[in-house]
């Protein structure tokens, strides 16, 4: 028998490949019972064992990298469906761009008829991006996204180079956004900088650019975008700042409007005409680069602009008065009202006196004594308020100093305490005792530490003397000077101690300046008010003010006495320097350690209250109400009155009842001992400042002649 073997072609070079044991057969028991049932090994494949040993690895190692990228590709996928499900879930739709909600517009109008400031959203025409001039549109596509024609919502492009750019710097100079992704944004997103708000802006911008062509969306992004002061869309602001549609913008106007995309309210002609121009030519020269305009089309448009032709005053003039405004129209005509047209008291005139005056003050003597900040009013007698600085900046603080600040008073006071005296029988030429005054641990004193014996009440006002009005306020009583207070218009709390006479209870300027309005009313009560009636934009009035609503306060011989009593403090005590070439009556005030320094006063025609201070109560360098304050209002009045002539007040023209008839003559102060305080009520430990200045030595004073005093009382004059 001959015996086959396999062709030479076959044979293995070399010696046998080593192979792994043979497993046990079935039915075999371990190492040792493979014996004979093992089966031969398989017989190797053609083309020889280092050929196989070679591809059989090349095969796995491909297999396995498809597989690998098959399962990353499918963990990809459910990743980023996870991650659009996430930011998608609560993604607004774009069907509810017609529904984009705005601040209603409010425009207050002036005294004269102008309008001196617009708040809420301004919206112009709705214009299409067609009607708008074609250097327009150039600017805006050069200046914030050049691949607008060509991307589809996001620009990949323009992110690399913005991440770029501000890795390089070190900080965020450039974004990357489309004007689509701004749109989306403007539409139906927050301004937060978080990732979920810009892959939501990411994903809008793509859904925009699906479903509206590129003209449409230029149209929806130019009538919304915010261009600064108040305006929303190109037409808007084209009429804020250059009076026209923006169917007629020129080149460099087109340039101001487009610089404003960066900073609105810094890059505003009305804000800065320096910073406007500047960015201006950044944009011009954008339009150069990308071929939109030739070198002398951009020299030309290069020209310094001039200033805007507006029909309103600057910004910031009034700007607080319009805050106070504002906040009071929802008491009006609800909260839920549209666009409104509201009539105000405001005088532009007289703010713009009441500006300068404060900001020479402030910059002048007033730095110099380490006052921080300034707040004024000007009214008239039955509260209608002409004008208001509620601080030295409205741009950097939008704190109303003058009808939010909570500040003690001082001395500007006590005229509710004399006012409560007069109700109770006391006369203007009755006697208070003025000597040193101990209670408990407080121990209140003089400014100028002198004490004067048996004072009139004309002169202890005059002189703002503490004790003698501290020692009054516990002969009239505590419940009565509250009660006189609140009628005439202070509605703070009210300390229920003897404090109370010095001004330790806090008021705004609104209210103390409303409170002596109510004197200057001949005795009618007043609520200041800014409103004199309000329209929708249709013309329909909505709200119109018929007189005043606060009523009887003050009977009228007790405004006569008020009037010649707070005429001292003008005429020879604290407050002479605010004398002006009219009849002034009026009361300093400054608060311990010289926090707050006051002068509150009026004539027949304007009340005005001027405040001092600093926000963080630091003291100022020794300014009394009869210092800075008075002279501040004597310059910001005696302008106010030009061209009106001088009249007098109710009582000035009138002699004072005679001393020696006054009922309250004999009025003596109690004796320490039998006065009563509230139960249950601190007194403090220190006094609050007391008058301003030393006070002169008194003159010859009305019914010091006895003869002359007996005359006028049996002829009644």
């Amino acid at each position: 028998m001959t015996t086959l073997s396999a062709p030479p072609r076959f044979t293995p070079p070399g010696p046998p490949p080593k192979r792994r044991p043979p497993g046990p057969p079935p039915g075999g028991s371990g190492p040792g019972g493979g014996g004979r049932g093992a089966a031969p090994p398989p017989p190797s494949p053609p083309g020889g064992g280092k050929g196989s040993r070679r591809s059989q690895p090349r095969k796995s190692w491909g297999k396995r990298f498809l597989t690998g990228i098959t399962v990353l590709g499918i963990w990809s996928v459910i990743v980023v469906a996870g991650i659009v499900a996430y930011v998608a879930h609560d993604m607004p739709s774009i069907s509810e761009v017609a529904a984009a909600a705005r601040r209603p517009a409010i425009t207050l109008v002036a005294m004269d008829g102008t309008a001196f400031q617009r708040l809420g959203d301004l919206r112009g025409e709705t214009l299409d991006v067609g009607e708008l001039p074609r250097h327009f549109v150039d600017a805006l596509i050069a200046t914030e996204d050049r691949r607008f024609w060509s991307h589809f919502g996001v620009d990949p492009i323009g992110i690399a180079r913005a991440a770029y750019t501000n890795h390089k710097a070190g900080r965020t100079v450039q974004g990357g956004s489309t004007l689509t992704q701004q749109l989306a944004k403007n539409l139906f997103l927050t301004p937060d900088q978080t990732f979920k708000r810009k892959a939501q802006e990411a994903l809008l911008a793509i859904q925009l650019e699906a479903t509206y062509s590129k003209e449409q969306i230029l149209t929806a992004y130019l009538n919304r975008v915010y261009l600064g002061a108040g305006t929303f869309g190109v037409d808007a602001a084209a009429r804020t700042y250059f009076n026209k549609s923006a169917r007629d913008l020129s080149l460099r106007e087109s340039a101001i409007i487009v610089g404003l995309l960066k900073a609105p309210s810094r890059y505003a002609p009305t804000a800065s005409l320096n910073r406007a121009t500047q960015r201006m030519g950044v944009v011009l020269r954008a339009m150069l680069d990308e071929g939109y305009i030739t070198q002398a089309q951009l020299d030309a448009a290069m020209t310094p602009p001039q200033a805007p032709a507006r029909t309103e005053q600057a910004d910031g003039d009034g700007r607080y008065f319009a805050a106070w405004v504002a906040d009071q129209l929802p008491a009006f005509v609800g909260a839920d009202h549209g666009d409104l047209v509201v009539h105000t008291t405001f005088d532009g005139g007289m703010q713009r006196i009441a500006q300068q005056k404060v900001t020479e003050m402030l910059a002048g003597p007033g730095a110099e004594a380490k006052v921080g900040q300034a707040a004024a009013l000007v009214m008239t007698p039955d509260g209608a308020v002409r004008a208001m600085i509620g601080g030295r900046d409205y741009a950097n603080s939008e704190f109303n100093r003058a009808t939010q600040a909570l500040r003690q008073p001082g001395s500007a006071f006590k005229p509710f305490v004399y006012l409560a005296a007069l109700e109770e029988g006391w006369g203007e030429y009755s006697t208070v005792l003025d000597a040193p005054y101990r209670k408990a641990r407080w121990t209140p004193g003089n400014y100028d530490g002198r004490f004067r014996g048996q004072v009139t009440l004309r002169d202890a006002l005059a002189h703002s003397l503490n004790t003698a009005t501290i020692r009054l306020m516990e002969s009239v009583g505590i419940d009565n000077v509250r009660h006189a207070a609140r009628r005439t218009g202070l509605t703070t709390p009210m300390r229920r101690d003897l404090s109370l006479a010095l001004g330790t209870s806090e008021v705004t300027l609104l209210d103390l300046t409303g409170a002596y309005a109510t004197i200057a009313n001949a005795g009618e009560g007043v609520i200041p008010y800014g409103i004199l009636e309000i329209r929708d934009t249709s013309g329909n009035i909505l709200y119109q003010r018929h007189g005043s609503s606060a009523g009887f306060a003050v009977a009228a011989p007790h405004v006569e006495a008020m009037n010649r009593l707070l005429a001292g403090p003008v005429t020879y005590g604290t407050g002479k320097a605010a004398q002006l070439d009219r009849p002034v009556v009026g009361k300093t005030g400054t608060t311990q350690d010289y926090k707050d320094a006051w002068f509150i006063g009026y004539t027949a025609d304007l009340v005005g209250g001027v405040w001092l201070g600093n926000d963080d109560g630091a003291p100022m360098k020794k300014v009394t109400g009869g210092g800075l304050p008075a002279r501040l209002w004597q310059a910001i009045m005696a302008e106010a009155h030009q061209g009106l002539p001088p009249r007098d007040l109710p009582g000035l023209g009138r002699q004072a009842p005679d001393p020696a008839s006054s009922p309250a003559s004999s009025h003596a102060p109690p004796a320490e001992s039998d006065v009563q305080t509230a139960d249950g009520l601190s007194l403090p430990d220190a006094a609050p400042a007391g008058p301003e200045t030393a006070p002169p030595a008194a003159a010859n004073e009305e019914g010091s002649d006895p003869i002359g005093n007996l005359l006028r009382s049996l002829t009644g004059r």
